[in-house]
């Protein structure tokens, strides 16, 4: 009997830890998606507009999100700054730059208020024209004890819907049959435009 029971767990313990581990990373994405949509949304919007005026990067560097690593680009050159977010050389340095300096730290702020440790934008090429892709890292504190080793979760935004297999893994448009993977992880569906990966990298 003994061994049987030893049989059965070698057995039950395998799936139960597959199927956590499938399920329950959807069951937080989505959960912490619809919570936070509204200022997930508005982030994602905001970016897009900042980086149509002057390119940009946003990463929070410490585990509190009191620092802050900004990523500046001119027309040759890229500079990357640290800041304390209580710092005024913070925005006497987005001014500097000309960037719009209001809605740079209202992004931060919203950023810091989510979660988010970075923000950035990838140029991709469908049918031979360019695209645009928004990369969100969340850290949020439930997310470490739920995935130990995972502490990243990955938001992408499209510009249009996308294809999802029967198991809501993003499929590649020119092959349907193919999954599309970044940095070679799979992506997951949150809605048709929104999808999320989990990983131990934030970007």
């Amino acid at each position: 009997m003994r061994a049987l029971k030893n049989i059965l767990m070698l057995i039950v313990v395998p799936i139960f830890f597959i199927a956590c581990s499938t399920t329950l990373p959807k069951r937080f994405a989505t959960k912490y998606y619809k919570d936070n949509d509204n200022t997930i949304m508005r982030i994602e919007r905001n970016y897009a507009n900042l980086n149509k005026q002057k390119p940009i990067v946003i990463e929070f560097s410490d585990n509190a999100f009191n620092m802050v690593t900004i990523e500046m680009k001119t027309d040759s050159l890229r500079y990357v700054y640290e800041f304390k977010l209580v710092e005024k050389r913070l925005a006497d340095t987005l001014q500097k730059f000309g960037y719009d300096t209001t809605n740079v730290l209202k992004l931060i702020n919203d950023m810091k208020s989510i979660k988010c440790t970075w923000i950035n934008r990838l140029d991709y090429y469908v049918d031979e024209k360019v695209q645009h892709l928004i990369f969100m890292s969340i850290r949020p504190k439930a997310f470490d004890a739920l995935f130990a080793g995972k502490k990243y979760y990955t938001l992408t935004f499209y510009n249009q819907p996308q294809y999802y297999d029967g198991e809501g893994r993003l499929l590649d448009k020119r092959n349907r049959n193919r999954l599309r993977k970044i940095n070679n992880e799979t992506f997951w569906r949150i809605n048709s435009k929104v999808c999320y990966t989990v990983s131990s990298r934030f970007r």
